[in-house]
C-alpha cells in the first residue's frame, strides 16, 4: 500500500507544531519563567531549545522520513542484521498511548470551561466577588469540574470520539485539513489575546516580571534550578521521545532539508509559549497588583481558579474566556489529533484494517484506558491514594511519559542516529540535509554522539529525582 502524504509543506510544519505546542506551552513555561528569574530563564531555556530540543527533533524525522514508517515497525527497517534497536517500538508506541490515557481527560476540562464561559455559568461564580475571593470560589468550581464523574467520561470520551474521527478521515482530507485550520486559529486567537492583554493597565510591571532578568529569584531557588528548569522545559515542550513528531517525517518528500523545518516547528512553538507569557503576565498584574506567583503553581489549578477570575473580573471577561479556552481547546486538540494519527500508523503497518476500523477500536480501547486516571480523580479509590512513587495513579501516568519516556526515547533516537552501531553517522547525515534549506555541518558530529547523550542522561536524572 503506498503510503500517504502531506498536500503541502505548510501542513507538515504546522501539523508538527500542533503536536508539539500543548498545555505545558501555555501555563507551564509562563509561569516557570516567570517564578525562575524572568529574562535570564527565557535566554537558557532558549539556548536548550538550540543545543537539545532540535537536534533531538532532527533525529525523529530522519529516522521517519528514512523508513518511512511510524516508530512501530522504522527501526526494524533502518538497523542493521542482528541488532535489538527495534525494542524501542515497545517504549514508543506504549509512550503514545500512556500520553494520551491523561492527556484526552484533560482536553475535556477545557471543553467544559469553554462552554462555561459561552453560557456565562462560570461569570455568576464569582459576580461580587474581589479577585482573590473569586479565585477561592472558582477552585471550588474546577475541583467540582475535577471530581464529577459522570462528566470526566463523557468529555473524555468526546474527545477520544472527535480525535479519531478526523483521523479516520484520512491523512490530508482528515488530519492536514482540520489541523490547518486549528493552528491558523489558533495563532491568531494568541497573538490577538496578547496585543489585548498588552494594552491592560498594568501591561508594563507584567512585561517587566516576564522578560527583566532577576537576580532575586535566582537567589531564591538558585542557579542550578533555574538552569535545570530551563533545560527540563525545553526538552518537554517539544514532544519529542516518544515517535509522535517522527511519524510526520514519514509523510513529507525530500525537496526540504530536516534542520531548516526544525527550526521552524520548533519557533511556532516557541512562540506560542511567549505569546502565552504575554497573555498571563499582564493580566495578572493588572488585576493582582503586588502579588507573585510561584513555581508551584504551573498546573491546571492556577489556569481554572486564578486566570478564570482575573478574566471575570475584566472588561469583556466573558468574550476573552471564551476566546483563551478555545485557544486551549486547540492547543490540546492539535496534540490530541496528532498522537492519534501515530497510533493510527501503528495499525496501519501492522494490519491491513481500514482507516475507520482502526479508529473504531481505539476510541474504544482508550476510552476504557482513561478510566483509572478519571477514578484517580473523581473516587477515593487506591487509585487515588499516593501509592505509587508518592504519587497517585493520575500523576503516576505523566511521570512515566515526562520523566522516562520522553528523555529515554530522546536518548535512543540520539545513539541510533550519531553512531556505527546504530544506523549510524552517515545515513543520519545523509537523510537530514537532502533537500533545500539549513544543512547540519559535519562538525556537529562529536557534539550529537557523546555531548548530546550526556545532556540528555542530565535531563533524565533530573526529572527523576526532582
Amino acid at each position: 500500500m503506498e503510503r500517504e502524504k502531506f498536500s503541502s509543506r505548510l501542513g507538515f510544519i504546522l501539523i508538527s507544531a500542533g503536536c508539539a505546542i500543548g498545555l505545558g506551552n501555555v501555563y507551564r513555561f509562563p509561569i516557570w519563567c516567570g517564578a525562575y528569574g524572568g529574562g535570564i530563564f527565557l535566554l537558557f531555556y532558549i539556548l536548550f531549545l538550540v543545543l537539545l530540543g532540535i537536534p533531538i527533533m532532527t533525529a525523529e524525522y530522519a529516522v521517519g522520513r528514512g523508513s518511512q514508517r511510524s516508530i512501530a515497525t522504522s527501526f526494524d527497517v533502518l538497523e542493521k542484521p542482528g541488532q535489538k534497536w527495534h525494542f524501542m517500538k515497545y517504549l514508543g508506541v506504549a509512550g503514545n498511548y500512556l500520553l494520551m490515557m491523561f492527556y484526552t481527560c484533560i482536553t475535556g476540562w477545557f471543553f467544559v470551561y469553554f462552554f462555561k464561559y459561552v453560557s456565562g455559568s462560570i461569570m455568576d461564580v464569582s459576580a461580587g466577588l474581589d479577585v482573590a475571593e473569586a479565585s477561592g470560589a472558582l477552585l471550588g468550581t474546577f475541583i467540582s469540574t475535577l471530581t464529577n464523574l459522570p462528566l470526566n467520561v463523557i468529555m473524555t470520551a468526546v474527545v477520544i470520539i472527535l480525535g479519531f474521527a478526523v483521523c479516520a478521515i484520512g491523512l490530508q482530507k482528515g488530519v492536514e485539513k482540520i489541523t490547518k485550520v486549528m493552528m491558523t486559529l489558533l495563532l491568531i486567537l494568541i497573538l490577538g489575546l496578547g496585543v489585548y492583554a498588552c494594552t491592560l493597565p498594568g501591561a508594563a510591571e507584567g512585561l517587566k516580571f516576564y522578560f527583566v532578568p532577576s537576580l532575586e529569584s535566582v537567589k531564591a531557588y538558585g542557579w542550578g534550578t533555574v538552569i535545570s528548569g530551563a533545560m527540563s522545559q525545553a526538552f518537554f515542550t517539544l514532544s519529542i521521545g516518544i515517535g509522535s513528531i517522527a511519524i510526520f517525517g514519514s509523510y513529507i518528500g525530500k525537496d526540504r532539508s530536516l534542520l531548516g523545518e526544525s527550526f521552524t516547528v520548533v519557533g511556532l512553538d516557541t512562540f506560542v509559549a511567549l505569546m502565552s507569557g504575554l497573555v498571563i503576565f499582564p493580566a495578572f498584574f493588572t488585576f493582582n497588583p503586588g502579588g507573585s506567583i510561584e513555581a508551584g503553581e504551573a498546573g491546571a489549578g492556577f489556569l481554572f481558579s486564578t486566570l478564570s477570575s482575573i478574566f471575570n473580573h475584566m472588561a469583556g471577561g466573558r468574550v476573552i474566556g471564551i476566546l483563551f479556552f478555545l485557544f486551549m481547546v486547540f492547543a490540546a486538540m492539535s496534540t490530541v489529533i496528532a498522537v492519534f494519527e501515530n497510533i493510527m500508523s501503528f495499525w496501519l503497518e501492522w494490519t491491513k484494517m481500514k482507516r475507520w476500523k482502526i479508529a473504531l477500536i481505539n476510541a474504544i480501547l482508550l476510552i476504557v484506558l482513561t478510566l483509572p486516571f478519571i477514578l484517580a480523580n473523581c473516587t477515593d479509590s487506591f487509585l487515588s491514594k499516593e501509592i505509587f512513587l508518592g504519587r497517585n495513579f493520575g500523576d503516576f501516568e505523566d511521570f512515566l511519559v515526562s520523566n522516562l519516556a520522553l528523555p529515554i526515547g530522546s536518548l535512543v533516537y540520539v545513539l541510533f542516529c550519531a553512531h556505527k552501531f546504530g544506523w549510524g553517522w552517515d545515513k543520519y547525515f545523509a537523510e537530514v540535509n537532502a533537500g533545500n534549506g539549513a544543512k547540519v555541518p559535519r562538525w556537529m558530529k562529536p557534539y550529537m554522539s557523546y555531548i548530546l547523550p550526556l545532556i540528555i542522561i542530565v535531563v533524565l536524572v533530573l526529572s527523576v529525582i526532582g
